[in-house]
């Protein structure tokens, strides 16, 4: 398939000649709109049945005033579910339990079930996360109260973890999360009774592949000090029908998938699950994948590029990627949502400009919340 595209100063049209299955992309144009800017490193973001816009801001480079927080109309923050959750502050890590605040958010995710979800791996800096810290939290959107919050042990979060990213079985009885830390994984999730177990624990799907570095700019993505970015287990993705779980390590171009029901099984139960992996084809180096309810198609953030590509999975491990959108200002294309119209979100995080890899870099970094909607 092929899209032609042009670039304005605040619009990107392409034309789509496939549907976006739950979209509502079908042969019209799409345009990059700006949802809102902020004054600080966000990374993920949800999107509620009726439309509410949530957003996180992990504790990365800086101590980050709001972790979770409601995009309301106008660009307006207002700390989720309330400012109690949010008072975490690392020079006060002593004086609060780590346990019922946000501590370094990674991750939020609209369950299409009235609840948001806020994965939080605790680990301000990637330096490892803070005891008690890291979980998984349940809160219902018609109340705005927390109902749910599953703890992870270290037998789960195990020193050196980042828990990244999850999704969530249809039937709504599973969480699948993945682990971009020192030693990448997956993690299955029981949401009923919260018995978590760690899966692919080291193995070569999880983890950054050998020879791959990321080019942003023109230039090899480096540390300060030399050193190539190696990020783990870090995009995920279920199928539509809820059949397939996909993953990658974001430091990788290799795309993998196992059925989710091998994970519901032999993986919650302990058992190794190395066997059921599946390559299935390369997508580059990507930071967030989306796969809408009912769909085939997947949807990548291509972190080299600036862009905003997808793919057919129903094509095989052979099938290729098509570009949807490509803006510089989508720099590092980090998280997807997907909104009851159809219509796609997405975070730029700007990682590349972080004060990670440039030494003059402002520790509170601006970044945006774009819509990539139908024309």
């Amino acid at each position: 398939m092929r899209f032609a595209h042009k670039l304005a100063a605040c619009i990107v049209a392409i034309a789509a000649t496939a549907a976006a299955a739950a979209g509502g992309w079908n042969g019209n144009t799409v345009r990059l709109e700006q949802v809102a800017a902020f004054g600080h490193q966000v990374t993920g973001v949800a999107v509620g049945e009726r439309g509410r816009i949530f957003v996180n801001f992990p504790r990365w480079t800086e101590d980050a005033p709001v972790s979770v927080a409601e995009v309301l109309p106008g660009g307006v923050l207002r700390p989720y579910p309330d400012g109690a959750w949010n008072a975490w502050r690392n020079v006060r890590r002593d004086e609060l339990d780590p346990a019922d605040h946000w501590v370094c958010v990674q991750s939020v995710v609209a369950d299409g079930r009235g609840s948001l979800w806020v994965l939080d791996p605790a680990a301000p800096a990637m330096m490892g996360p803070v005891p008690g810290g890291p979980k998984l939290v349940r809160i219902d959107l018609a109340s705005n109260r927390v109902v749910q919050a599953i703890r992870f042990g270290q037998d789960v979060a195990i020193p050196g973890s980042y828990l990244n990213d999850v999704r969530f079985s249809p039937d709504g009885r599973l969480a699948f999360l993945t682990d971009s830390g020192q030693r990448g994984a997956l993690v299955v999730v029981d949401l009923a009774s919260g018995a978590a177990r760690r899966v692919l624990d080291g193995h070569p799907s999880t983890q950054p592949e050998r020879g791959v570095t990321v080019e942003t700019d023109g230039r090899t993505l480096r540390y300060p000090d030399g050193r190539d970015v190696r990020i783990a287990a870090d995009s995920i993705a279920l199928s539509g029908d809820g059949a397939w779980l996909y993953w990658k390590p974001l430091t990788g171009t290799t795309l993998y998938r196992i059925p989710s029901a091998v994970l519901a099984t032999r993986g919650l139960a302990g058992q190794d699950v190395a066997a059921a992996v599946q390559p299935y084809g390369q997508v580059g180096p990507t930071d967030g994948f989306w796969i809408g309810r009912g769909s085939d198609t997947l949807y990548v953030t291509s972190i080299e590029d600036n862009a905003v590509k997808a793919r057919d999975l129903g094509q095989g491990a052979t099938g290729g990627l098509r570009l949807v959108a490509r803006d510089p200002r989508l720099r590092w294309p980090d998280s997807f949502a997907q909104g009851p119209d159809g219509a796609l979100y997405v975070t730029s995080s700007r990682i590349q400009d972080s004060a990670w890899f440039r030494r003059d870099a402002p520790l509170a970094l601006p970044t945006q919340l774009w819509r990539l909607a139908p024309r």
